[in-house]
């Protein structure tokens, strides 16, 4: 049997050509009833003939991941644990947050592998192990989920942003990332375009350049160090390629018009918070067009790092701003759930407590509207007050920008 959300258009379009002996505007049909319509059941496709239903009936199916847990937050963060069709499960998160109107929408943090085989000293996915690679439709499944979920339709979608920032490494798995890409660009089905989509990567050679000539995502590089030794520590996997030669990859990686890199760093308090560090990541961002989140460390207990200090996570994006980095404290969501990624997997698992690191609150954040500018440097928040309020509680959690 053929899983249809497994086919791109091309493949779709000679599955019914071929297999079926149908003309090629039935491709277009069954597509908009599989991405637009969500349809499950090929009973539903009325304006397909009885005889064709029948032929889809025999031939081929329509797997959706089965949602094995929902956990909801105060602040309209919400966790979905997966099953898919072999038994194994993943994660998916849907995080609140407003337009410049006011108006509510939703981004989604998207997993790609089952587990990940990074192995970064911060990461819960990575406890786990690694087990498998998702399908194109194991991966989109997810945005079909959360689109049911809200009830979301093409006049009034609230799902908006799409991360690839869940367990896995994108890279790793360039093959389905990249059909999934396209078929979340394609019309008249998911619709999502290339600046509404980012896909975040440890910072691996291979794929970055197919990654990068397709157009097809928006590029967020998980740094957490400023120098090869230290990310060597807490990336041992990543650093396999050195920090010099990824950040020359980067320098050449081709940007759209008002695009920028985004870099994810965690901060870690007493490895990698400190004005030397900050001098440092500086000098490192210097010649390369990208802005720079930074994320607070939420540690679990018996996590093997602690949360940094207030005071030195003001004094290090202070110093970055006044060096014309444009440097943003991300402020967490879902603390009063297992938000962060792997967490909620893992509690299922029944492995926190073995694993070194329950906590990481990484990534799930696309930042500003891919659409708008990103803020000047010129005149970087001064306020302490200002930015303590926005600090988590000593939780793990998501992180998003506000």
């Amino acid at each position: 049997m053929i899983d249809l959300l497994n086919l791109t258009f091309e493949e779709l379009t000679a599955f019914v050509q071929g297999d079926l002996g149908q003309p090629p505007f039935r491709a277009k049909q069954l597509w908009k009833w599989l991405w637009g319509k969500r349809a499950r059941a090929f009973a539903d496709m009325s304006d397909l003939s009885l005889q064709l239903r029948s032929a889809l009936e025999e031939r081929a199916v329509i797997t959706w991941p089965e949602i094995a847990d929902t956990q909801t937050s105060k602040d309209g963060t919400v966790k979905f644990l997966l099953r898919l069709a072999d038994g194994e499960s993943v994660e998916t998160v849907l995080i609140p947050s407003e337009s410049r109107e006011g108006k509510g929408r939703m981004t989604q943090c998207l997993s790609c592998q089952v587990g990940c085989v990074m192995g970064c000293t911060f990461c819960s996915t990575g406890c786990m192990g690694f087990t498998r690679n998702m399908s194109m439709s194991e991966i989109l499944g997810q945005v079909l989920v959360a689109q049911d979920y809200l009830g979301d339709s093409p006049d009034n979608p609230r799902l908006r942003n799409l991360v690839f920032m869940g367990m896995g490494e994108p890279l790793l798995n360039l093959s389905e990332v990249m059909r999934a890409l396209a078929t979340l660009n394609s019309e008249p089905g998911l619709s999502f375009s290339p600046r509404r989509i980012t896909v975040s990567t440890c910072g691996l050679e291979k794929g970055l350049e197919e990654l990068g000539a397709s157009g097809l995502a928006y590029l967020a590089v998980s740094l957490h160090a400023p120098n090869q030794d230290l990310r060597a520590r807490l990336m041992p996997k990543a650093a396999r390629w050195p920090l010099d030669a990824l950040m020359r990859a980067l320098r050449a990686y081709p940007l759209k018009t008002r695009e920028r890199l985004t870099f994810e760093y965690l901060l870690l308090g007493g490895v990698n918070d400190s004005l030397s560090e900050a001098k440092e990541l500086a000098r490192l961002m210097a010649h390369v067009k990208g802005k720079l989140n930074l994320i607070l460390y939420n540690p679990a207990e018996g996590a093997p790092y602690k949360a940094p200090e207030p005071e030195t996570v003001l004094a290090f994006e202070k110093y970055l701003w006044g060096k014309n980095i444009t440097a943003t404290i991300r402020k967490s969501k879902g603390l009063d759930i297992n938000a962060a990624c792997g967490q909620l997997k893992a509690a299922k698992m029944g492995s926190a407590s073995v694993c070194r690191d329950t906590s990481s609150g990484l990534l799930c954040a696309p930042g500003q509207d891919q659409k708008s500018p990103a803020p000047s440097p010129k005149a970087a928040p001064s306020s302490s007050d200002d930015k303590l309020k926005h600090y988590p509680e000593n939780r793990p959690g998501i992180v998003i920008a506000e």
